[in-house]
């Protein structure tokens, strides 16, 4: 039908075997997660503007072209979140959590961006993430990729996936770094792309973000960042590699082109990337931001996190495995359908998956559970049969009988 409702552009439904994936990646990260300590927080889906605006920097292409942001009936500006960092410090510092170190975060939940829909990118999109707050030593860094790695290999894709890493240096590396990028790229700047030539004025660093063909070999040749490093922030990120080498065997490839362009971002900078899905695309990406807290108006607490795309990774795993089959009770007539429910009841207290149809006579509820994948049927009548639904086969049982036979 022509006037049929449909989808708003950049958003999808999750029914079916999309639901399924999706569910199953956000069950893994979550049991991943408590392994490492991680608490789950759920932030508003909604903050004020300055939230992102402060924290995403206000020329990023985030900020400048990409967020949910209107006035609402009281007159204030409103973002939908289009990233879960920055809300979980805004929570951080509301909730007075500031001297309760350290605060372990795992959050899931729908982001929104305004991009140009495309395979496993939506407008609103969804993402897990973790977030360590209070520790500034590298093994904290370490043991948040570590949980990253844990969940990929617990999703079965660790072997698609490549790890990035990077160090971005302390506030003195970085600032010898500008001051030398900035001198190599001004050399080219009526070569750059003309969003290059705003970030360098603006942004330096973010240049070399840039995938614009008329930068890359500007960019190839430009300064490497690890030789600004000054002597604590080179041992941080020694540490760094042979805690994940040497401790956890998570292997890993120096990308010194993994940058983060706000000033709050030091030291590590990683991306677990693939080309499972055709063009190499990162599937989950972090780093440390021990300046961002104080930036919202908190105290100056370290940070490291990292987020991923559930969409992304739903398309990586496989099949996800299939839960319980449930059980179907089936009154064999209109006079057994109170036991049935009775029996149906009963299964369910001792927790196992029961359905039943709600009309029809025996013979076309028998068929409508075949086609629905249950295991067995429960046809109640003078007598109580468990029948198996895979081999045919059938026994006599007694409702008490049930949760015991079914439940092993």
């Amino acid at each position: 039908m022509a006037n049929q409702l449909q989808p708003v552009r950049g958003t999808r439904d999750l029914t079916g075997e999309d639901a399924a994936r999706h569910f199953h990646v956000v069950e893994t990260a979550r049991r991943v997660a408590r392994l490492y300590g991680f608490s789950e927080w759920q932030t508003p889906i909604f903050e004020d503007t300055r939230v992102f605006s402060r924290t995403l920097g206000e020329t990023s292409d985030v900020v400048t072209k990409e967020m949910y942001t209107f006035e609402d009936r009281g007159g204030d500006s409103i973002t939908l979140r289009p990233e879960g960092t920055a809300g979980v410090c805004r929570a951080f510092i509301t909730g007075g959590l500031t001297q309760t170190l350290p605060q372990k975060v795992f959050y899931a939940g729908p982001m929104f961006r305004y991009e140009r829909p495309q395979k496993g990118r939506y407008r609103q999109f969804h993402q897990i993430g973790v977030e360590l707050l209070g520790p500034a030593s590298p093994l904290a860094d370490a043991e948040v990729i570590s949980a990253g790695w844990r969940i990929l290999n617990e999703l079965g894709i660790a072997k698609d996936v490549e790890l990035h890493i990077n160090t971005l240096g302390d506030a003195q590396s970085r600032t010898a770094y500008r001051a030398a990028l900035v001198d190599y790229l001004s050399k080219y700047e009526s070569d750059l792309s003309a969003d290059s030539r705003i970030r360098l004025q603006k942004n330096p660093l973010r240049v070399l973000d840039s995938k614009a063909p008329e930068d890359q070999n500007i960019i190839q040749s430009a300064p490497k960042l690890y030789l600004s490093l000054t002597k604590e922030a080179l041992s941080f990120y020694e540490t760094l590699k042979e805690t994940l080498q040497y401790r956890f065997n998570i292997p890993f490839k120096e990308n010194p082109y993994i940058v983060r362009g706000l000033d709050y971002y030091n030291h590590t900078a990683f991306e677990f990337v693939t080309n499972a899905l055709g063009a190499q695309g990162t599937v989950m990406a972090g780093g440390r931001y021990d300046g961002l807290v104080e930036q919202m108006g908190g105290p100056n607490v370290p940070g490291i996190g990292w987020g991923a795309g559930i969409e992304r990774l739903s398309m990586l795993i496989a099949a996800p495995p299939v839960g319980a089959q449930p059980v179907a009770v089936i009154p064999m007539s209109a006079e057994f359908e109170g036991q049935a429910l009775e029996i149906l009841n009963l299964l369910r207290n001792g927790n196992i998956a029961a359905e039943t149809g709600y009309s029809g006579n025996a013979k076309k509820r028998l068929e409508r559970a075949n086609k629905s994948g249950a295991g067995f049927a429960v046809l109640v009548g003078a007598e109580i049969k468990l029948k198996n639904l895979t081999d045919g086969s059938q026994e006599d049982v007694t409702a008490e009988m049930l949760v015991k036979r079914l439940g092993a």
